[in-house]
């Protein structure tokens, strides 16, 4: 246990120097109207756009990226199927993957019950 404290200790004691050092050495200076704004590849920086995006592009983007998460989820489980069968813990395995695979087909019913990437 010490030497996990004593690693602690010194991290924490190098984490507050390097702080300390660009505290000490950084910038005083405030930023100017110029330096503030955007630059991109030489031309000025566009006016910003009159209309705000809709909401249903963002609900699409966050439904799509929790169910692929919970596709990646399934690919370790076929890979190490056949190992757990090997091991006699098939059956247990094949219900725990029952009730995330039940999750998701309640996750994927909501979605389509409450229209959720419905466009109009």
């Amino acid at each position: 246990m010490a030497p996990i404290l004593f690693l602690f200790f010194i991290a924490a004691g190098f984490a507050a120097f390097l702080i300390g050092i660009s505290i000490k050495f950084a910038p005083k200076d405030r930023p100017t109207d110029i330096k503030a704004s955007s630059y991109e590849c030489g031309l000025a920086p566009d006016p910003p756009p009159s209309r705000h995006i809709p909401v249903k592009f963002y609900r699409t983007a966050i439904l799509f990226i929790i169910f692929d998460i919970e596709i990646i989820f399934m690919y370790p489980f076929a890979l190490a199927y056949r190992d757990f069968l090997a091991q006699g813990q098939g059956l247990y395995i094949l219900l725990v993957m029952g009730v995330f695979l039940a999750f998701f087909l309640l996750g994927l019913w909501w979605e389509i019950a409450s229209k959720a990437l419905k466009w109009t």
